[in-house]
């Protein structure tokens, strides 16, 4: 049950990942907030995997094109999804779109099951849908304050994290390596692309978002560790499990970000927050019951 464990750590990773994001959002355009979660986090996964064959020596990845087609489209769908929720923290009714963000695990067995033939078992795809109810609640989602463009930006980048994620797993297995180097290989040419990608838009298009994240660096430092510690906590957990799974489990994530604004950002919790989270550990349940 590594998954389990993996994707704890991804959730409590992500969660502090998301604050520090939202913040630097303040004052860093789009991009330069997508670009702060790779700065760092790339030659931090070369010094993980590099531990890896020092740990445990396996073969050499020999790199195929099933394999780099799925790295480089997880990689450009992965900017995609930051980007748009990145926007999401832009917006007057947050809550809403954020809500629907979340529907990734939900996207992510339906997209799963119609591009790669996953298959869920009953009890899974109840925690699916349990989990995707779950969040809409803690999200504070309101048909009072729907807007359609908030919405359809929502469901854009859940379906957008949802893809880059069952992209990142059918990576993974197309390595062909157990599933700690798999993962870790997926994570360093991901990381690689999307920092070149984006490190030559920024530099051509927002040259000044350089100085910007220079005078943030504290904070995108932060932002480039959590994510990267996150990311290996997800990688190594979609090289296991179906992704709906993981994601689905993943949702304590919300936990985590409550604990957060309880204690660090003081803000009080809500009776429907401690009703969702209710719902999560029942979605939770059985998706490892599954």
């Amino acid at each position: 049950m590594s998954w389990i464990a993996f994707t704890v750590l991804a959730a409590l990773s992500q969660a502090w990942r998301n604050a520090l994001q939202s913040h630097l959002s303040q004052s860093v355009s789009v991009a330069g907030v997508t670009f702060a979660r790779f700065l760092i986090a790339c030659p931090l996964a070369l010094v993980y995997l590099l531990g890896l064959y020092q740990w445990q020596s396996v073969v050499v990845l020999t790199p195929n094109n099933q394999l780099i087609w799925y790295v480089i489209a997880a990689s450009v769908m992965q900017i995609v999804a930051t980007g748009l929720m990145v926007l999401l923290f832009k917006q007057n009714n947050f809550a809403v779109g954020a809500g629907l963000a979340k529907s990734e695990a939900l996207m992510a067995a339906i997209l799963g099951m119609w591009l790669f033939g996953s298959t869920l078992s009953l009890i899974g795809w109840l925690g699916v849908a349990i989990g995707a109810a779950a969040v809409l609640m803690l999200s504070g989602f309101s048909l009072k304050l729907f807007k359609p463009k908030t919405a359809l930006l929502g469901l854009a980048c859940g379906s957008a994290f949802a893809l880059t994620s069952l992209w990142v797993r059918e990576a993974s297995l197309a390595t062909g390596l157990p599933f700690l180097h798999s993962a870790a290989w997926v994570l360093l040419l991901v990381l690689c692309t999307q920092t070149l990608l984006l490190g030559v838009f920024i530099s051509y298009k927002e040259a000044q978002t350089w100085r910007k994240l220079w005078q943030k660096r504290m904070l995108t430092c932060g932002i480039s560790v959590t994510s990267f510690i996150g990311s290996v906590g997800w990688f190594s957990a979609m090289s296991l499990q179906h992704v709906a799974y993981v994601k689905t489990l993943g949702q304590i994530e919300v936990f985590f970000t409550l604990l957060i604004a309880t204690f660090w950002l003081k803000q009080p919790t809500k009776t429907s927050d401690k009703l969702g989270l209710v719902l999560i550990g029942i979605a939770a349940v059985l998706v490892m019951l599954s």
